[in-house]
Order: structure tokens, then sequence, then C-alpha cells
């Protein structure tokens, strides 16, 4: 056999193995299957002993967004998903907060705990099941990369749906957080006049970077076949964009709050957000609470970190 045929079966193995690997990271990490359907006798509770002390109050706060009153409403993304959201009002006229979920979660479950918060706060919410995620259209996760276009295009609609004069703040937890602060640093309308960032990752590579650490693997070396995944098979790059670099260039305010025991997201994203964060801009980091758990840690501080940032935006 001559030496180059068994260079090009040498090259071909290599492309073929490398092409599996990065359809292995797409599926394990990008990719969503059809989601389960719960009946209203059941309820989506996200795993890990974090929660465990708090699943009793998520249960009530899904029950009570289940029983307020609320408008589904609908929207389709530039690729041409339909995307879902529920629309609760508090009281006309009141500005609207556009909350998006978590990795792997949905509106109900991580954000049924934020509409009791918005209307403490005398705030209309509008919760959103992200792209591949609840009862919205699509199989591929982007970490933010294009979930924040999604979040352009919910702002559109509540400009049109209630007014040119509607305040609206977005609101995001973990990469939903990644969401709003990657679509602060885009062409937003006047009309957005705040950024609440939840235990939100400082960039899709750090954070992923961050578990493949976790899973005691070398990330320099898994990193580049997580990219390639996504690039290949989700059809997008995951170093386009960045809260870090988009929050350089916002001058919308942005709250940041983070949980000092968060596991997952590092409460130290934050800080470096909070650091380069161009805009007006305060920084909570609560005691005791894990990530995305905040809020139900010590509601009452939540709140006041949140009233007093109103002064900063409600002129």
């Amino acid at each position: 056999m001559e030496w180059w045929t068994v260079a090009l079966i040498v090259v071909g193995a290599i492309a073929f193995l490398t092409f599996l690997v990065a359809l292995y990271c797409y599926f394990r990490i990008f990719y969503s299957p059809k989601r389960k359907e719960f009946t209203p006798e059941q309820y989506d509770m996200p795993d890990g002993e974090d929660y465990e002390p708090y699943k009793a109050a998520m249960v009530e706060w899904i029950k009570a967004a289940r029983a307020r009153k609320s408008e589904e409403c609908q929207i389709v993304s530039r690729d041409g998903l339909k995307l879902k959201g529920k629309y609760y009002e508090c009281s006309k006229g009141a500005p609207i907060e556009i909350l998006f979920h978590g990795y792997r979660g949905s509106a109900e479950r991580d954000l049924s705990a934020g509409i009791e918060r918005c209307f403490a706060l005398n705030r209309n919410a509008l919760i959103v099941d992200q792209r591949a995620s609840g009862n919205s259209e699509g199989r591929t996760i982007t970490f933010g990369i294009k979930e924040r276009f999604d979040c352009l295009d919910w702002v559109d609609f509540c400009v049109q749906k209630f007014g040119k004069d509607t305040k609206i703040i977005l609101t995001g937890i973990s990469m939903g957080a990644a969401t709003v602060m990657m679509a602060a640093g885009e062409k937003l309308p006047a009309n957005v006049v705040c950024v609440l960032a939840d235990c939100g990752y400082s960039s899709p590579r750090e954070i992923i970077q961050k578990v493949i650490r976790d899973m005691r693997l070398p990330p320099k070396l898994v990193y580049p076949f997580v990219k390639l995944g996504a690039r290949l098979i989700g059809g997008f790059n995951l170093d386009e964009a960045s809260p870090k670099d988009k929050l350089k260039k916002t001058a919308i305010p942005v709250v940041f709050i983070h949980g000092k025991n968060d596991n997952f997201v590092p409460c130290q994203m934050s800080e470096e957000l909070y650091d380069v964060c161009a805009s007006p801009k305060s920084i909570a980091l609560i005691d005791g609470a894990g990530h995305g758990l905040s809020y139900p840690a010590n509601k009452q501080k939540y709140l006041n970190v949140l009233k007093e940032f109103e002064k900063v935006w409600n002129k």
C-alpha cells in the first residue's frame, strides 16, 4: 500500500473520530430532546440537594402561578421558531419584567417565584420559555448566543402590545441572566430601563470550561470539541458573544444578585461582571444561597436590593 494511501486513511480516521467526539459533545451539552408535559398534579423540580429545603415553596409558587389569571403569548424567532410565554398583570401601566429561565429549565419551574416577586414590587411579569425549552420550539440550547436575539424580539413584542411608553426590565436566572446581559449590549429601545442578572456566568466558554474541570477533564483539550459540536451541528459560534464583553458597552443599569454558596456558577463571575459593567450598577451577594436560590434564601434582602436600585432607573 502506497504511503499516501496510508496517510489518507489516517487523516480520514482522525477526521471521523473528531466529528464523533464533537457530535457527542453537542448531544451532551446543547441538544434538547422533546420536553415532558406535566399534568395539573405534577410539578417540574430541579435536581440537587441544595433545592430540597425549598421544594415545598417551589410547588406553592407553581400552584399560585397556575391559579393566577394569565395570557398566552407567542413570537417567532429570527430563525423561525415559535417561542412561548405567559403574561401576568399586576396593574395596568406598571413596568413589565420579561423573565428568562436557566439552562434546561422552564418558565414555570424557574420563574413562578419571580411572578410573586414582581407583584410584590408592583410589576407585571412576562415569563418566557427560551428556545429548546418548555413549550417553545427548538432542539438546540445556545447558552445565550441566539437567545439574546430572542430577548430583543420579546422586547419588541412588549412595546407593540403594551405601548411605546412601557417600561421594561430584563430579568434572567443563570443562563437566562447571560441571555439578558448579552441582549443589553445590543441595540435596544429606550423602554428597557434595567437589567436584573441573577447568578449569571461571565461567558459561555468560561462556564463550560468550569464544568469540564468539575468532571476532572482537561478543559483545553475538551473545549475545542465542544465548540466544534456547537458550530457543526448546532450552527452557532460559542465565542461569538459573552456577557462580559457586552456589558462593557451597555448603558442600561444592571443589578447583579448571586448566592455565595453557588457551586455551579461561581459567585466570582458576578463580581467580574460587575467590575466590567459600563452602566450604573449594583451587586448583592446573598449569604447561604445556592444556585438560583437567592430569592427563596432571603426574600426580604432580595426585594430591598431591587427597591433601592429602582431609584437608579425610575427617574
